[in-house]
């Protein structure tokens, strides 16, 4: 039996960590064969749709994701072959025309809030992780990143949070931590979590013989 590539599934809500628990784990491998693929890159074209219509798109429903590219991509990378990851373009809410080669790796970490959501994509990963933070850290740290980074008012920070990501959570997001084989409490915070996980990701590798 051939050499398989590992695929980590990692979910958790906006501001849970997710990203920080992802980056300790690709940190650590970094020297080995691994890639990251975000799910975020995944968002369905809207070339088609009205622009003042893509103003509306709610980027925090399961709908808005083309899961069956991304699964049909998951599935070649897991035969090793190359892929062209789409990029998203959020000036035009849309894909852009851009792609980006990703080369196949024997570690794939698959990042974003809802890759636990589509049972498709969990039968297709070795380990699930989902990163669990209390709603308050969660929006505190939105609010700290979409200020900073994307330039955003508060008040258009908790008007978004209350209108589409709390109830999108609550519905769709949350509910995804029954499939995780491990849930991590507060996030990149948790070193202890993450150690463990790091010990398991080896000893698969090893069994693997990709180590």
């Amino acid at each position: 039996m051939g050499k398989k590539p590992v695929v980590i599934g990692i979910a958790g809500g906006s501001g849970s960590g997710k990203t920080t628990v992802t980056k300790a784990i690709y940190e650590y491998f970094k020297g080995h064969s691994i890639m990251l693929l975000e799910q975020d890159y995944y968002y369905k074209d809207q070339s088609d749709v009205p622009f003042e219509q893509r103003l509306q798109t709610n980027y925090d429903h399961p709908l808005a994701f083309d899961n069956d590219l991304l699964i049909e991509h998951l599935q070649n990378l897991l035969n090793y072959e190359s892929i062209d990851k789409p990029v998203y373009d959020y000036a035009i809410h849309t894909r852009s025309e851009k792609v980006i080669r990703e080369e196949p790796k024997d570690v794939i970490i698959l990042e974003g809030i809802l890759v636990l959501e589509d049972q498709r994509l969990r039968n297709l990963m070795d380990i699930k992780l989902y990163v669990d933070t209390d709603a308050d850290l969660r929006i505190i740290r939105r609010m700290l990143r979409d200020i900073k980074e994307r330039e955003r008012t508060l008040e258009s920070v908790v008007d978004q949070y209350v209108s589409v990501v709390r109830p999108m959570h609550n519905q769709f997001v949350e509910p995804t931590k029954r499939y995780a084989d491990i849930i991590i409490p507060e996030g990149g915070q948790n070193h202890v979590a993450i150690d463990l996980m790091v010990t398991k990701i080896q000893t698969i590798l090893e069994q693997n013989a990709i180590l």
